[in-house]
């Protein structure tokens, strides 16, 4: 009776996937469960942390179908590498999104190119550690801190690298409020810290109902490789800033993009299978993306300092950390940290200027490795 029971056992495990579990699956369960802990626990990014973790964990469940070719989450996956995802993304932040501070304050927009060494950081490591120039490319676009211009940047240079870029991309956004106040304390004193913005000027109506319009001109001129993505970004600002397209305007921010945000996040997990992501490449890819993001910050508030030294009126240098392109996060990030200096100084206006100002950093930076490396 008890071979029987045995054998039946055994027979039992062979139909499941309990004989190919290993270790590996169980690390990365329990990197997808860290993720969705913070996002409940510390309210990192929920929109984005408890998706990207359920999947982790069901793409190391074995057995399962969903990640495979025809499964669910592989369907979602598709709509990431066809470069579907993204420009819907960007349409979507595009409708949100107010560029009032940008317009209002233009000097701020350096700080959205001196917020981007990162990359070019990253770019030069990872070809000093044997990665292929596209490859390297790849990687350094991490430090834009743009979730969709990295997936789209990857898939035209280095398509086998986008689980790793995606992931690395996304969770380093989410993380943002651990990575980046401890830079910002380091390069900034106290005095620095508390400076507060005289207020903006009222940008007209004609302004930003022109501004999307110009952008979306120049960008095609000048920049069509990254062109589909600034395009959509600035359609949906248009239909924003037009006030005469409401249903569509809701549509965009909230139906369309709740339900993007939900394929996307599956679509990110999905690829953190421990077969495939347990790799040493997968952690040079990583900490060359924290070292972007850490230099990105850096950068940002230096270059603040910098301009500092020639304004009569001077700008908080946390701003600069805002430069980073992840809309609106960094901001928030720039915000919060004035806050815990003096609770009245609100900056969260004003480093959306260099925010906003990232996502066009991003994208040149992105439009120029496509140009010089080779879109594929």
């Amino acid at each position: 009776m008890l071979d029987q029971l045995i054998a039946f056992a055994q027979a039992l495990e062979s139909q499941t996937g309990l004989s190919h579990f290993w270790w590996g699956n169980a690390v990365m369960i329990a990197i997808g469960a860290t993720m969705i802990y913070l996002a409940v626990s510390k309210k990192y990014e929920p929109l984005l942390l408890v998706g990207i973790g359920f999947s982790c964990i069901i793409a190391n469940v074995p057995g399962s179908d969903l990640i495979l070719p025809g499964g669910l989450f592989n369907y979602a996956y598709q709509g990431v590498a066809l470069l579907i995802i993204p420009p819907l993304i960007f349409f979507g932040v595009g409708a949100m999104t107010d560029f009032g501070p940008m317009i209002a304050n233009p000097k701020l927009v350096i700080l959205g190119a001196a917020a981007h060494l990162g990359i070019f950081v990253a770019l030069i490591l990872a070809k000093l550690l044997g990665f292929t120039l596209a490859e390297a490319g790849a990687i350094g676009i991490i430090g834009g801190a743009d979730g969709p211009m990295a997936i789209f940047v990857t898939m035209k240079l280095a398509p086998h690298l986008l689980p790793q870029v995606s992931v690395a991309a996304y969770s380093y956004m989410a993380l943002m409020p651990l990575i980046q106040p401890p830079v910002m304390r380091l390069l900034t004193t106290r005095k620095e810290r508390l400076i507060t913005m005289r207020q903006s000027r009222p940008v007209s109506r004609l302004e930003k109902i022109a501004f999307p319009i110009v952008i979306g001109i120049v960008v095609n001129l000048f920049l069509p490789p990254v062109a589909p993505l600034i395009t959509m970004l600035m359609l949906g600002n248009l239909f924003r800033e037009v006030l005469v397209v409401d249903r569509l305007v809701k549509t965009a921010a909230n139906d369309l993009m709740n339900v993007i945000i939900i394929i996307l996040t599956i679509a990110i997990g999905s690829t953190m299978n421990a077969d495939s992501f347990l790799t040493i490449q997968t952690v040079q890819i990583v900490v060359l993306g924290l070292v972007a993001f850490i230099f990105g910050t850096a950068s940002g508030v230096i270059g603040a300092k910098i301009m500092n030294l020639f304004l009569k009126e001077k700008i908080n240098p946390l701003l600069g950390s805002a430069g980073i392109a992840s809309v609106p996060i960094a901001a928030r990030v720039s915000h919060i940290v004035a806050l815990r200096e003096n609770p009245t100084n609100y900056l969260i206006y004003h480093a959306m200027g260099p925010n906003l100002a990232g996502v066009f950093g991003t994208a040149i930076s992105g439009g120029i490795m496509l140009a010089l490396i080779g879109v594929k």
